[in-house]
């Protein structure tokens, strides 16, 4: 102990380099973990779909029209800002928001909890992740469009 001691005050640019750097792993690992909280799988999403679950897709028009998941509504990210007063009724009900990899959705999960939201979820990986489990898109005009 006195060594390690000894060393620190003979060098205390690398001691407070490595504080540094361990610091930043820290937060980085909490930060990764936050965005991750309300993270489930392609499989999970189809579960609370069953179970009446309401799927929220941020992307484009362009890109909900090109293919999104059956029975998803459309909403423009900057509609979550105010989603409190539009979709009340599913403040007690599960929430699921996705768009094309996962990050947007994650940040769109953290507004609706901020708001009063109690069950929402992001779907891990976005439309990206369920394509990439080979699972069906639809192409439908007729799907409930905007929340």
């Amino acid at each position: 102990m006195d060594r390690l001691i000894e060393y620190a005050g003979n060098h205390p640019w690398l001691v407070a380099a490595a504080v540094l750097a361990a610091l930043l792993v820290l937060v980085f690992e909490l930060r990764t973990r936050q965005d991750s909280f309300a993270a489930i799988p392609p499989q999970e999403l189809i579960r609370m779909m069953n179970q009446g679950a309401l799927v929220l897709d941020l992307r484009s028009p362009e890109d909900f029209a090109a293919g999104h998941i059956g029975g998803a509504r459309r909403m423009d990210s900057a509609e979550i800002l105010k989603a409190a007063e539009t979709l009340k009724k599913y403040k007690e009900k599960s929430v699921i928001v996705c768009c094309n990899s996962g990050s947007l959705g994650a940040s769109a999960a953290r507004t609706l909890v901020g708001q009063g939201f109690s069950k929402v979820f992001n779907l891990r990986g976005g439309l990206a992740g369920w394509r990439a489990e080979n699972l069906p898109v639809s192409r439908d005009t007729k799907d409930k469009g905007k929340a």
